[in-house]
């Protein structure tokens, strides 16, 4: 079953905090992406932060996105809620 991301926020370190529809928080760590197409095009902080939300996954400008199956299968679940906002 695949569950949307309905939230996001960057993190230092190319770390992303996501939050599913069924209420899960999670980390995902973009890092191990970077240095491959088409991924390699967010590798600055800038533009990595300028990531959102759409179509219940993690995208940025250029149409770079993560498939939702691999967001969640490789990130890890956050210790408290008071990680995101």
């Amino acid at each position: 079953m695949l569950i949307d991301i309905i939230a996001v926020r960057p993190c230092p370190d190319f770390q992303l905090d996501l939050e599913y529809k069924n209420g899960e928080r999670r980390r995902f760590d973009m890092r191990p992406l970077l240095d491959m197409k088409p991924w390699n095009r967010i590798a600055l902080p800038a533009v990595f932060e300028r990531v959102r939300v759409d179509y219940g996954t993690v995208v940025w400008p250029g149409e770079i996105d993560v498939a939702p199956e691999t967001l969640y299968d490789d990130s890890v679940p956050l210790a408290s809620s008071s990680e995101l906002p």
